[in-house]
């Protein structure tokens, strides 16, 4: 059998942790931040881990990834 392909963009955005959570970062911090409230700003910051559905997704296109 041929190896699977890992989706180049979903290798680049996302990170499977220990426990087989899928980690990845803020959404809404790029451009036009003039616009957000520094707190939001400040809230942005760092990483979240998706939701359940969205992780199973995700695994789907990293198939070397662990647990």
């Amino acid at each position: 059998m041929p190896k699977m392909k890992t989706k180049s963009g979903a290798k680049k955005r996302f990170k499977i942790t220990a426990t087989g959570k899928v980690k990845s970062a803020q959404a809404g911090k790029r451009h036009r931040l003039i616009s957000n409230s520094p707190a939001q700003t400040r809230r942005l910051r760092g990483t979240k881990v998706l939701r359940k559905q969205d992780g199973i997704t995700v695994k789907q296109w990293l198939p070397y990834g662990r647990p």
